[in-house]
């Protein structure tokens, strides 16, 4: 995974709070909106990876490869910021 900075989009939805609450229950409590838990080793790699399984899940998301930027996943807040960002890019898709 790469750091660049998240795809621009709004949180909306309640998706940061649906991602709190599988923190909590993965971490055993769910860390503040923009805290990174990767930054401050409460997770790993692998967690990452099912991060990405449950935001796929939850959000009927593809995560492409372009997508695997530790930024989109490093908060609740940058995840809802990815999830907005990536609903926003399939509606316009649809559009055409």
């Amino acid at each position: 995974m790469t750091s660049r900075a998240p795809a621009a989009g709004p949180p909306d939805d309640g998706v940061t709070d649906e991602v709190r609450s599988y923190l909590a229950e993965a971490l055993g409590d769910a860390p503040g909106p923009g805290e990174d838990y990767f930054a401050t080793g409460r997770v790993n790699s692998l967690f990452a990876l099912q991060l990405i399984v449950f935001v796929e899940a939850r959000f009927g998301l593809v995560v492409e490869p372009e997508d695997l930027d530790l930024a989109h996943f490093r908060t609740a807040t940058a995840i809802a910021s990815f999830v907005a960002a990536k609903r926003a890019a399939t509606d316009a898709a649809g559009r055409r």
